[in-house]
């Protein structure tokens, strides 16, 4: 059964997907910071998700776009590692902190790619209807043309890339990009590196959904595997298998406080990821926040 969900202030929705955020933010002060992760493959971080970035004779391949103001520093950012041109745009969800420049880098040569869920929510826009917040369709050059059911390969920049669906995890649309050569791997919003992930309840996400998700990327990962995460530092696979454990842990103390008839409001007060709090708890949801859409997200 569904939990009821709490409506949470307005302000953290709006990092996501409002513009209240977007106007408030001043983007000029934001910088992109380029980490090398191969000899060929880049994670950029700036404002938003964390961008890939794969380049070669075949042409550039990014991975998500954050905010459409910083476009033109993200492209900067990308001239510093390589002159070839963006041919491929992947988003890993739809969320405006991934796709927000997708209309910027769209209007020129680049084919943006996406899960099929992707563009159905993009095009129609979204009503977030426990916070009464509505997000406005994608204007035509922002949409992804081409999609997928399941996955998709690129033989690209002499390399095998994956693109990978995972079902209701932080979304009903979460992709996770596989460069199989290099051993990296992408894993969009999947993964929040070191603070407590959101979980797009209304777009289809869970919390099952999410430890599942991990465990099957784990699954394909190795000691030597390098990650980027959809936020956070660049990560190892000791840091996917402790953000796994925080997940498994909250989720198996919510569900024996649920089980056992207590109401959102008193499992929060509860303080159930007390100790966890220091380590995880100092991203954009404080921890009262997070266990609120941690029991929404329940099944």
């Amino acid at each position: 059964m569904r939990l009821k969900k709490k409506i949470l202030p307005i302000l953290i929705l709006a990092v996501f997907f409002g513009t209240t955020a977007f106007a408030q933010q001043d983007f000029s002060k934001v910088k992109i910071k380029t980490i090398k992760v191969t000899k060929n493959i880049h994670m950029l971080m700036g404002a938003g998700g964390n961008l890939g970035v794969s380049t070669g004779k075949s042409g550039t391949f990014l991975i998500d776009d954050q905010y459409a103001p910083l476009t033109k520093k993200i492209l900067e950012a990308i001239s510093g590692i390589t002159k070839k041109p963006i041919k491929f745009l992947i988003n890993t969800h739809w969320h405006f902190d991934h796709t927000g420049g997708n209309e910027n880098i769209g209007k020129g040569d680049t084919v943006i790619v996406a899960h099929d869920n992707v563009r159905k929510r993009m095009s129609t826009g979204q009503m977030m209807k426990a916070f009464n917040f509505k997000v406005p369709a994608a204007k035509p050059q922002a949409l992804p043309v081409v999609t997928f059911p399941t996955s998709l390969t690129f033989h690209w920049n002499d390399e095998t890339i994956e693109v990978k669906h995972f079902a209701h995890a932080h979304t009903d649309g979460d992709s996770v990009v596989f460069f199989k050569k290099a051993n990296v791997i992408h894993t969009g919003d999947l993964f929040f590196n070191g603070i407590y992930p959101f979980i797009d309840v209304e777009s289809g996400g869970s919390v099952e959904g999410m430890i599942e998700s991990v465990d099957k990327v784990l699954n394909r990962a190795n000691s030597k595997t390098k990650i980027i995460p959809g936020h956070g530092p660049l990560a190892t696979v000791k840091d996917l298998k402790a953000y796994r454990n925080m997940l498994s842990t909250v989720y198996k103390r919510i569900a024996r406080l649920l089980k056992n008839g207590k109401t959102v409001k008193e499992i929060v007060a509860s303080k159930p990821t007390a100790e966890l709090d220091s380590k995880w708890g100092k991203g954009f949801l404080k921890p009262d926040q997070w266990v609120t859409i941690f029991c929404g997200s329940m099944k």
